[in-house]
């Protein structure tokens, strides 16, 4: 059984993790930017302030020095006068003074010390002024907002643009995965932009070229090799028919037999390899079909149709899947042996040791026959073989372990095999 990635966690990891890393920036930034530009229109605002006041107070300054007459709002010792101020001014300084006191508007004060020995001061609160950064607080405030939900939409947008690449690209990967040797990951997401998923698809399809080369070359030989011994084995079988009878001839004849059987599997398992295999597609009636055949193949077994469907697919090849399965079933496993049909579902089940876990973690491999039990005969490639002929009829082949037993599961696709699965995109061309 192969496990595909998880695409979901992909498209929903990956945009909501880019858009809110750029959310988050956007915020940081936009926050920064309206601290500094309040605290610098404040502080502008209170130096203005203290310039305004103290200009005001030199002009009282003088209207006093020349009429002392107290004019502009000015007060004589005024015994509300800040303690801070009032020191400044007892060492000789005009000086301004800023307190915020209860309200939100801060007090301006500005005092200077007269000849005789007194204090002039001024005492204003600026309203006007300072309204303005109320209204630059939640101007600053909307500004903010609006971009933090404009680069939240931008990071959205990119990131579903780099997750549905990403998840483009992982289609292709599994369709490789799974036999499709004309599967490309540029096809599938394009050729522009020419980023690091470019390369990344570039870097994957020449992995794929280069190992898609070395199993052809592998089928190659492995199918040259068997197909080169089946003259001699021919030959073998002619001369051991012309033995005289006996146990030594006998033996000849099975193992010869055997051998050839052997040629004869590999030689379908490197075509099965070679993925250019077509089904011949025939519309039968799958329980029909499957009780004449486990008749032949297997009489002590039970045939139970729970629901039968009539189906287009290649017999053929559908009566080598099952005639591999019950074969192991029969050599592996315990009595009863047991066929189930429901609709396009065909089960085949065992009362044995069960299938090696190996099988059902990586499912079939040739010449693999796992431990001692239920595979510990044969050479590995009867559930190869059908796991091949599965894969052209568009089926999914699914090995499981029961409480006792073995069940091997053949679910036949709804459509003809050679339509695309509606779950996988198509590719995008550039």
């Amino acid at each position: 059984m192969r496990l595909r990635p998880s695409r979901t966690a992909l498209r929903v990891g990956l945009r909501w993790k880019v858009s809110t890393a750029i959310a988050a920036v956007s915020a940081l930034v936009a926050l920064l930017l309206s601290l500094i530009i309040y605290n610098a229109t404040q502080v502008s605002m209170l130096s203005s302030s203290r310039d305004v006041q103290d200009e005001r107070l030199q002009s009282a300054l003088r209207i006093y020095e020349s009429t002392e007459r107290v004019a502009l709002g000015s007060a004589l010792n005024d015994p509300d006068l800040p303690g801070p101020l009032r020191r400044a001014v007892l060492r000789g300084e005009r000086a301004t003074y800023v307190s915020n006191g209860n309200s939100e508007v801060p007090d301006v004060w500005a005092a200077t010390p007269l000849p005789d020995g007194g204090i002039l001061s001024l005492h204003s609160r600026f309203t006007d002024r300072y309204s303005v950064l109320d209204d630059l607080s939640r101007t600053l405030i909307l500004g903010s907002l609006s971009v933090v939900a404009g680069s939240t939409a931008l990071g959205v947008l990119i990131g579903s643009r780099l997750s549905r690449r990403l998840r483009r690209a992982a289609t292709a990967a599994v369709r490789v995965t799974e036999g499709d040797s004309d599967a490309r990951v540029r096809e599938y997401i394009g050729e522009r932009p020419r980023d690091e998923i470019a390369e990344l698809a570039r870097a994957v399809d020449e992995m794929a070229d280069a190992l898609q080369a070395r199993l052809e070359a592998e089928r190659r030989v492995t199918a040259d090799i068997a197909h080169e011994l089946r003259t001699p084995v021919t030959g073998l079988l002619t001369a051991a028919q012309l033995l005289p009878e006996g146990r030594p001839a006998e033996l000849v004849r099975d193992r010869a037999e055997v051998l050839r059987t052997l040629v004869e599997d590999v030689l379908e398992v490197a075509r099965l390899d070679g993925a250019a295999e077509r089904a011949e597609l025939q519309e039968i009636a799958l329980g029909e079909f499957v009780t004449r055949r486990v008749r032949v193949l297997a009489p002590d077994a039970e045939v139970r149709v729970e629901q039968d469907a009539h189906v287009t697919t290649d017999p053929r090849r559908l009566e080598r899947i099952l005639g591999n399965l019950i074969a192991n079933a029969v050599r592996h496993g315990s009595p009863p042996l047991r066929i189930e049909v429901a609709e396009r579902v065909l089960r085949v089940r065992d009362h044995g040791p069960g299938f090696p876990e190996e099988l059902l973690a990586e499912g079939p491999s040739r010449f693999r026959t796992g431990t001692s039990d239920r595979a510990g005969q044969g050479h590995g490639l009867g559930l190869t073989i059908a796991a091949g002929q599965a894969r052209v009829l568009g089926a999914r082949l699914v090995f499981r372990n029961l409480t006792p037993g073995a069940l091997a599961t053949l679910r036949l696709p709804a459509t003809p095999h050679g339509s695309a699965p509606p779950d996988l995109p198509a590719p995008q061309r550039p």
